[in-house]
């Protein structure tokens, strides 16, 4: 048996028929930059996050930066972020020409919060908490911090689409949430595509604003802006696949809860822990586990797909050295990027592969049963 990490070419054969009419509506419309069929993702988009704006960009990093340029974010000011994340996360804030600050994870992988509120300085301007493998931070807390200091909370929700904490879906708690609908993400468009959602109209307003050169009239440019807008065909096929996303996420939750039915109680794997007050939609199933290395490589000469994510912290890479921090920084996020290991994890996921993944695991470690 074959289980690949992802299978977008499974799920793209139930809605082709849906996808070839809402391209060939496109096509026909002959608008292809922005226009009516972003307009209506927007209006969705939003409304499934119980938001009051969604802005579409052309990606989930131009989402990112667009929010902390609307904010104000520039020069000078410090942004605090978690370590364990993907880059784009830190090239947002160095885009707004801003420093990145960092902070070590907590034991659901998403930024710890008692780190945060020491990390605080007079120049930090916003804190921006990634939903890291789809599980929402403690916004809670973060709020609470943001509230206490007036700085800016900006989500990273590039992972967690319709993700909520505490019954409130992201986005509902910040100034803002950023997502990516890159194709492997849970809501993935045929190429690149973004959106960040808010309540604030203001704010909503500039965004608009700065994602099409500045302008509201053709030839009329209020600000300096830059070209963020969403293509119409991507915004069409977004419009299709939304229709599923609440049918899949509760494919992945249930996929989530088989592993850990079918995992449980072996010593030499750490299962990912749900918050309490999260409802995770698994864009990643990720473990932690001994021997990892090992592992992969034997699960990939069964034929199962796995993955890294992150393997390298920010604060170690190359782009970052002249922000000065050490290996040893944050020892968490250091010592849980050597464990981990990203499991099959997608909507059309069989119970059948699910079984193959946890047996050919336990079967590394206990190679005699």
């Amino acid at each position: 048996m074959t289980v690949p990490f992802l299978d977008l070419k499974n799920q793209y054969s139930s809605i082709q028929s849906e996808i070839a009419g809402a391209i060939t509506r496109v096509l026909d419309s002959g608008q292809f930059i922005l226009g009516p069929e972003v307009k209506r993702f927007e209006e969705r988009f939003a409304r499934a996050h119980h938001a009051t704006d969604a802005i579409a960009t052309n990606n989930g990093t131009s989402a990112l930066h667009l929010a902390l340029w609307a904010l104000g974010v520039k020069s000078g000011d410090e942004v605090i972020l978690p370590v364990n994340t993907f880059i784009a996360t830190a090239e947002a804030i160095v885009l707004c020409g801003a420093k990145p600050v960092f902070v070590d994870c907590d034991e659901y992988y998403n930024i710890d919060v008692e780190q945060v509120e020491r990390r605080i300085s007079q120049r930090t301007k916003a804190i921006i908490p990634v939903h890291l493998y789809g599980q929402p931070a403690r916004m809670d807390a973060l709020r609470h911090i943001a509230g206490r200091y007036q700085i800016a909370l900006v989500e990273d929700a590039a992972q967690a689409h319709l993700a909520t904490f505490d019954g409130e879906s992201v986005g509902a708690s910040s100034r803002a949430a950023c997502f990516s609908f890159y194709p492997g993400k849970n809501l993935g468009a045929y190429g690149e595509g973004g959106a960040v959602i808010t309540n604030d109209p203001d704010l909503a307003k500039q965004m608009r604003l700065l994602r099409d050169h500045g302008s509201e009239t053709k030839y009329q440019h209020i600000v300096a802006g830059h070209n963020y807008r969403l293509e119409a065909l991507q915004a069409a096929i977004l419009n299709v696949k939304l229709e599923y996303l609440e049918s899949w996420t509760r494919l992945r939750r249930n996929h989530a809860a088989r592993y850990r039915e079918l995992l449980h109680g072996c010593p030499n794997i750490h299962l990912p822990k749900e918050h309490s007050l999260a409802t995770s939609v698994y864009h990643l199933y990720v473990v932690q586990a001994d021997h990892r290395d090992r592992l992969q490589e034997h699960l990939t000469a069964a034929g199962i797909g796995t993955g890294l994510h992150y393997p390298v912290p920010l604060h170690l890479q190359p782009c970052f050295a002249s922000l000065g921090y050490k290996e040893g920084a944050f020892p968490r996020a250091e010592t849980s990027v050597k464990r981990l290991l990203s499991l099959p994890m997608f909507p059309e996921l069989t119970d059948e592969q699910i079984q193959f993944v946890a047996e050919s695991i336990l079967n590394f470690y206990n190679p005699n049963d």
